[in-house]
């Protein structure tokens, strides 16, 4: 393992509603910010899974749901 313990995890997502894991105590990357769901790396995951059923980005989706879609 990366040294991080197994609940040392938290679920994050992004202004375009994609998911992620991260290491919980790191700094998050601009951009993203904490769901509020933690857990271990397997739970997270598992999360992620029910949540995140449209793996496009949110501009993608808008545009197509607008019809602007290319």
């Amino acid at each position: 393992m990366d040294g991080q313990r197994d609940e040392g995890y938290v679920v994050v997502v992004n202004s375009e509603e994609q998911y992620s894991v991260w290491p919980q105590g790191r700094e998050l990357p601009a951009g993203w910010r904490e769901t509020g769901e933690r857990g271990s790396r397997e739970s997270c995951l598992a999360h992620i899974d029910e949540v995140w059923t449209d793996m496009r980005p949110l501009t993608l989706r808008r545009e197509m749901a607008d019809g602007t879609g290319r």
